[in-house]
């Protein structure tokens, strides 16, 4: 099925550099603490995203990896000084001194640049509460010197490669990108990169990635290359993101050396939730925004929240775990707050506005602020989730009328920030073949190239919502009605991304199962807002988006509790069957 994709940004990579000494200045300026050492993090990885860029623009022209131009050289070292400025500031209490890094930054401006990079978004800053600080704590601990080779895995193994680097004292890291099938991934590069990397080793090599994922084959191309340049495999220390094993489409070579190499790593519950100085821990952070807290933050993440919800867990909502953000329950001054994971560097600025503006037009809760990618907000513990069918469909399709308009006007963004109208059929017809059939996936030759390119000049992409299910409309006693859930999914780890409105009301008129009238209703009240869904895009989202639930229930079903599986896989049928309907419609 598909479903996963990447968050890339294609621009010029002065955008990047102009962000970057923008976030410096704001470090600069402020006060020691939480938030002028979040400034130094977003500059961080606003740096790595540049300098991937650059070294990705420059593969695409030798077709392998090479030494560094000198644009790339520059933006390394400008890397090193913010990643010794992180970890001097984590290491003194969020305290230490703010750089200066003007003459590096300008270095980067006078080097030779390409007119535009793909900067993409590196996952585990911005979904898995990765903290760049914690390589910075794996490599003190590893006991390595500063002759270690770093090698970070490009695109998140960059700025993790620079922390471990300025950690350990040791030399610029290099970075590869593995290339070929996802599961069984081989490095290319020149020859004078080659020698660069493997030759005169005299220390340990360092590689360093957040994985590993289903196959842990990037760490594994690094290592095979290594080994097969002759670096003795007792050199090699992996430098991962989390302490478990490659998942189960791991080589039998990789998983066997995955169990041989030595591994250094540096959780999130040691490195923040039980921080030995209290001002790097996250209860800490939480109560410079809400106030001294009443006891310990409660762990609700992988679905633990439900169990805080009215009724019995036959009623609970559905969860896929191992896609859940880290999230807890604070409580303070009688109040309980919900701190969940949003994203370090610019992924945490966005959903802190997306999060003000919603509750200030009266969509969502209360919300106290960012603490170093944890955006707070009011836990709604009166409120229950609604359940299909417990509200009236003509008031249920006002509210969600008027929210789905707000966000059309309020957060509209610039085009390719998400899936073509050709990428989302290309989905739609991959998953019907799979769940369906070949007939099935052929009925989308509905719209051909022609009519998609018509569709394609009326598309206004926003910043949807993307979860419009009747569990994430929160019903107060009052009557009214709050949206939980609404931060992030237009930048989530799936290939929609940023969408027409439209592909919203698609999900509004299939999840909650709007009568004719109901969904009549929501269309009219968003036209009285200003904001008119065009029906023949409509009629081409509906089926995208049914194929696109119908993938993510059949993946999430493949791992979770009995229950949520189950739940998961009644889903997926009913999503097919709802599809296999409105195709054979369509002759």
């Amino acid at each position: 099925m598909l479903v996963y994709g990447d968050t890339a940004r294609t621009d010029d990579p002065r955008v990047w550099l102009a962000r970057i000494a923008d976030l410096c200045a704001e470090a600069a300026a402020g006060p020691p603490g939480l938030a002028r050492h979040s400034r130094l993090v977003a500059a961080l990885i606003a740096a790595g995203e540049l300098g991937q860029g650059l070294a990705d623009a420059a593969f695409a022209e030798q077709d392998a990896d090479d030494l560094p131009t000198a644009g790339a050289q520059a933006v390394t070292e400008l890397l090193l000084a913010l990643a010794r400025a992180v970890t001097e500031s984590w290491d003194h209490g969020l305290r230490g001194d703010a750089p200066s890094p003007s003459a590096l930054l300008a270095a980067v401006e006078r080097a030779p640049l390409p007119g535009r990079i793909t900067g993409k978004r590196a996952e585990g800053f911005a979904f898995y509460a990765l903290y760049p600080e914690a390589y910075a704590a794996a490599a003190r601990a590893s006991g390595l010197g500063p002759g270690t080779r770093v090698v970070g895995i490009r695109s998140i193994g960059l700025p993790l490669a620079a922390m471990s680097a300025a950690s350990l004292g040791a030399p610029p890291p290099v970075t590869v990108r593995p290339v070929g099938h996802p599961f069984d991934r081989r490095l290319r590069v020149t020859p004078a990169l080659d020698d660069g990397l493997c030759g005169g080793i005299a220390g340990d090599v360092a590689i360093v990635d957040e994985g590993p994922g289903l196959s842990g084959s990037s760490f594994g191309a690094v290592a095979d290359h290594l080994e097969a340049r002759g670096v003795p495999p007792d050199r090699l220390v992996f430098f991962p993101g989390h302490g478990g094993e490659p998942g189960p489409r791991a080589q039998p070579r990789h998983r066997a050396r995955w169990a041989a190499t030595r591994r250094v790593v540096t959780g999130f519950d040691d490195l923040i939730l039980h921080a030995r100085e209290p001002a790097r821990r996250l209860e800490t952070w939480v109560a410079g925004l809400v106030g001294p807290l009443d006891g310990p933050l409660e762990d609700v993440s992988g679905g633990a929240w439900r169990a805080h919800l009215a009724g019995p867990p036959a009623a609970w909502p559905p969860v896929h775990a191992q896609q859940e953000r880290r999230k807890f329950l604070a409580r303070a001054r009688g109040e309980t707050w919900l701190v969940k994971f949003a994203g370090l560097g610019a992924a945490g600025d966005d959903a802190l506005a997306l999060a003000e503006r919603l509750h200030a037009a009266g969509f969502t809760p209360p919300v106290a602020g960012l603490a170093h990618g944890f955006v707070v907000e009011r836990w709604l513990g009166e409120a229950r989730p609604l359940s299909s069918g417990a509200h009236d469909p003509l008031r249920l399709a006002e509210v969600v009328g008027r929210y789905l308009a707000f966000r059309a006007t309020a957060f509209p963004v610039e085009p390719g920030r998400g899936a073509t109208l050709a990428d989302l059929v290309a989905m739609a017809r991959h998953n019907g073949a799979t769940a369906l059939g070949a007939e099935a996936a052929g009925r989308f030759d509905a719209w051909d190239e022609a009519r998609l390119a018509r569709l394609a000049a009326l598309v206004r992409p926003v910043r949807i919502d993307g979860r419009l299910q009747p569990w994430e409309w929160l019903l107060l006693p009052d009557g009214s009605l709050r949206k939980a859930d609404a931060l992030d999914h237009h930048a989530g780890h799936d290939l929609v991304g940023c969408q027409d409105v439209a592909w919203d009301v698609a999900g509004a008129l299939v999840e909650l199962d709007l009568p004719p009238a109901a969904g009549a209703r929501l269309v009219r009240v968003m036209e009285r807002e200003g904001v008119t869904p065009d029906p023949d895009l409509l009629g081409l989202l509906i089926p995208c988006y049914l194929a696109f639930r119908l993938g993510a229930c059949t993946l999430a079903a493949q791992s979770g509790t009995p229950d949520d599986a189950a739940w998961q896989r009644g889903a997926a049928s009913s999503y097919a069957a709802r599809l296999d309907r409105l195709l054979r419609d369509l002759r």
